[in-house]
C-alpha cells in the first residue's frame, strides 16, 4: 500500500473547503461566480494566514492558488467559446446538419443516435475537445429543426466524447499520461489498443444511457428558463425575383421542393390569386407567395435572400434596414399591446416600419389559418411581429407605448456569406490540434484572431460568447486540485478508504479503486486524479500478487468518468454555457452514468482480466 499521509491543519482546512465548495455548487445557494470567487479568497487567506513551510519556501503561493487564470486550458476553453460562436453566427455546419437530419427520416431520437454515435467514434482518435466544438452548433440546429432546446443535446455530446476517450491511448490525455507513470514506475506502458476492447463494452453501456438522456434533461431556452415546444409559425411574404432561385420551381404533389420547410397559404400573380393545393404550377418572376414559417426558416431565407422577405407595404422597401451590413442586424420579436394605437390598422397605415426603422418580416397570430398580404392584415391585440433592424433601432422600441418587446427574442443576422471562411479557418484551428501537431491552446487562439480580423465574428458577439462562470469556475477547480494535491488531502482520502478494504477479494478492491477514482476525478482534474492514483494502483496490485494492468485500467477509465460535475471535464465546461445548465443538472444526469460505466466495468474488466 502506498505509505500513510500525515494530516495537518492545511489539509484539513483543504478538505472542508472542498466539500463546501461542491455543496454550494450544487445547491446554488450563492451565484456560480460567487461561490468561485469566494474559493479563491478562502485558499488565499488560509495558505497566507497559516502558511505551511516546506525547506524555506512556502507550501503555496498566491500565484500558485491564481495559476488557473493563465491556465491553457482556461484560455483553450474561452477561445473554443469563441469559435463555436462563430460556427453558429455564420451557419457554417448547417450543411453537415441538414445531411444528419436527412439520415434520420424525420426523427429526432435517430439523428442523436447517429451523431453521438459518430462522435463517440472521433473521439477515440481525435482530442476530444476540437469533436465536442465541431458537434456543437450541429447538434444545436438539430434541436432547432425538431423543436428542441440546446439543453437536451449539449450534455449528451459531452458524455459521447468522454465516452469515446476510453477507446485508444490517444483518446485522451490521462491515457497518455497513466502510460507515461507506468513507464517512469518500472512497468509495461499501454499499446494503442490496449483497452479498446474494455473501453468499447463501456462505451457502449454508457452509450445507451447517453441516447435516453435528453427525456431525463430540463428543457431550457436561451434565457435559461424552461421551453415551451409551440413551433410556433409566423405569417410572411416572400418575393420571386427576377434573379431568385425559385424561378421556374415546379410544385410536385401541392408542395415546392425549394421551400421544403415552408407552407405556402397563397400566390399572388399580378391579379391572379393561386390558392392550394398547387397543382402543375411553376413560379415566375413576380409572384409573391404569402407562407408560413418558423423563425428560424425566414432567417435562413432573409440571410440567404437579403431581397425576398423585406416586403411589408405594397411598395418601396421599409426605411432603416436597406444597405445595412447583415452583422449590424438584430431579429426580435414584438407583441402588439391591448390598448395599442395599432389594433385595427394596417402595418402601412400605423406607419410602423418608417417610426421604428425595423422591417417586419412576418406576423403570428395564434390559431388563425391567414391568408392575406401582409399590407392588408389588419393587427389585432397579441399579434406578434418578426422584425429586423439595427440594435439602436430595436433598443427604441423598449419605450414604445404600441408594442412590447420581447427582450429574449433579440439574435444577431446569421452572416452567411461568410461560412465558407469560417469553416475554413475552423479547419486551420482543429486539424493541427487533433493530430497533435499544435497545442489547441495555440490554434485557438488563432483561429480568435483570424475570425475576428476577416469579419466572421464581431468584437461584441466575441466577448459574449465567453461564459463568466465557466472562466470563475476553472479558476477555483484548478486552485482546489492544486491545494488538495500539495497538502496530500486526496491521496489521504484515497488510502483512508483504501486500507478499510484490506482483505477484500481483488475483484472487489479493483471494483472500489475505480469509483474512488471517478467520484474525485468530478473534483479534481482527470490528469491529477490519473497522477495521484496510479502509483496506489500500482502498489496495490503488487501488494495482492496481481496483474498491475487491470488496476492501471481502473484508474484510466474511472479518471474518463466526469460525468457528475461540470467541473470534471472540460467538455462538460464548454457545453454548460450553450446547454444553459445548473450544476445540479449534471450531478443528476451524470451520477447514474457513473454508476453504469462503474458497474459495467466491475463486472466485465475482472473477468476478461482473470482477476
Amino acid at each position: 500500500m502506498a505509505p500513510a499521509v500525515q494530516p495537518s491543519l492545511e489539509m484539513w482546512a483543504t478538505l472542508l473547503l472542498t466539500v463546501a465548495a461542491v455543496v454550494a455548487y450544487a445547491t446554488e445557494w450563492l451565484t456560480i461566480e460567487l461561490t468561485s470567487i469566494g474559493i479563491l479568497v478562502a485558499l488565499l487567506l488560509l495558505f497566507h494566514l497559516a502558511p505551511a513551510i516546506v525547506g524555506s519556501d512556502p507550501l503555496l503561493t498566491a500565484g500558485d492558488i491564481l495559476s488557473g487564470f493563465s491556465s491553457p486550458a482556461l484560455i483553450a476553453v474561452s477561445a473554443l467559446l469563441v469559435i463555436g460562436q462563430a460556427m453558429v453566427s455564420t451557419g457554417a455546419l448547417e450543411g453537415v446538419a441538414r445531411f444528419l437530419v436527412w439520415m434520420s427520416r424525420g426523427s429526432f431520437h435517430r439523428a442523436l443516435v447517429f451523431s453521438l454515435g459518430y462522435v463517440t467514434a472521433s473521439s477515440g482518435f481525435l482530442n476530444n475537445t476540437p469533436v465536442v466544438v465541431i458537434f456543437m452548433p450541429i447538434l444545436r440546429s438539430i434541436a432547432e429543426r425538431f423543436g428542441r432546446g440546446a439543453s437536451a443535446v449539449m450534455m449528451p455530446l459531452s458524455f459521447a466524447a468522454i465516452l469515446g476517450g476510453m477507446l485508444t491511448l490517444i483518446g485522451t490525455s490521462t491515457n497518455l499520461l497513466v502510460s507515461g507513470e507506468l513507464t517512469r514506475l518500472g512497468q509495461r506502458p499501454f499499446e494503442f489498443f490496449d483497452f479498446t476492447v474494455p473501453g468499447l463494452v463501456l462505451a457502449l453501456a454508457g452509450g445507451l444511457y447517453v441516447v435516453l438522456l435528453p427525456a431525463l434533461l430540463p428543457q431550457r431556452d436561451e434565457t435559461g428558463g424552461l421551453v415551451t415546444a409551440d413551433g410556433k409559425q409566423f405569417i410572411a411574404e416572400i418575393d420571386v425575383t427576377p434573379d431568385s432561385g425559385l424561378v421556374g420551381e415546379s410544385s410536385r404533389g401541392g408542395l415546392f421542393p425549394g421551400l421544403a420547410e415552408v407552407t405556402v397559404r397563397l400566390i399572388q400573380r399580378a391579379e391572379h390569386t393561386i390558392l392550394p393545393p398547387f397543382e402543375n404550377v411553376v413560379l415566375a418572376p413576380g409572384d409573391v407567395l404569402i407562407v408560413a414559417a418558423t423563425r428560424r426558416v425566414l432567417t435562413d431565407i432573409l440571410a440567404k435572400n437579403p431581397g425576398h422577405l423585406l416586403r411589408t407595404s405594397d411598395t418601396a422597401t421599409d426605411p432603416g434596414v436597406a444597405g445595412t451590413q447583415p452583422s449590424e442586424l438584430v431579429l426580435a420579436e414584438a407583441m402588439i399591446k391591448p390598448a395599442s394605437r395599432m389594433i385595427g390598422q394596417t402595418l402601412e397605415l400605423t406607419n410602423f416600419p418608417a417610426r421604428s426603422q425595423c422591417n417586419v418580416l412576418g406576423i403570428q397570430r395564434r390559431a388563425r389559418m391567414l391568408r392575406t398580404r401582409l399590407h392588408e392584415l389588419r393587427l389585432e391585440p397579441g399579434d406578434v411581429l418578426l422584425l429586423v433592424g439595427r440594435q439602436n433601432a430595436m433598443e427604441r422600441l423598449r419605450a414604445d407605448p404600441d408594442v412590447l418587446l420581447m427582450e429574449w427574442s433579440a439574435s444577431e443576422m446569421p452572416l452567411v456569406a461568410k461560412a465558407p471562411l469560417a469553416a475554413a479557418i475552423f479547419a486551420m484551428v482543429v486539424l493541427p490540434a487533433a493530430l497533435d501537431l499544435v497545442p489547441i491552446v495555440i490554434t485557438s487562439l488563432f483561429g480568435v484572431f483570424a475570425l475576428v480580423a476577416t469579419g466572421c465574428l464581431n468584437i461584441r458577439q466575441a466577448a459574449r460568447a465567453v461564459d463568466r462562470q465557466i472562466v470563475l469556475i476553472i479558476a477555483a477547480a484548478l486552485a482546489l486540485g492544486i491545494a488538495l494535491e500539495a497538502t496530500g488531502g486526496a491521496a489521504y482520502v484515497a488510502g483512508l478508504v483504501l486500507r478499510l478494504m484490506e482483505g477484500a477479494p481483488p475483484s472487489a478492491i479493483l471494483s472500489a479503486l475505480f469509483l474512488i477514482v471517478a467520484a474525485l476525478t468530478n473534483v479534481l482534474t482527470n490528469n491529477a486524479a490519473a497522477v495521484l492514483f496510479t502509483p496506489i494502483a500500482v502498489n496495490i496490485a503488487l501488494s495482492l500478487g496481481s496483474d498491475v494492468f487491470p488496476f492501471a485500467l481502473a484508474v484510466v477509465f474511472g479518471a474518463s468518468c466526469s460525468f457528475a460535475t461540470p467541473i470534471g471535464y472540460q467538455t462538460n465546461l464548454l457545453v454548460m454555457g450553450p446547454g444553459h445548465y445548473r450544476f445540479i443538472d449534471f450531478v443528476v444526469a451524470g451520477l447514474p452514468l457513473l454508476l453504469i460505466v462503474w458497474l459495467a466495468f466491475s463486472l466485465f474488466v475482472p473477468w476478461y482480466y482473470g482477476v
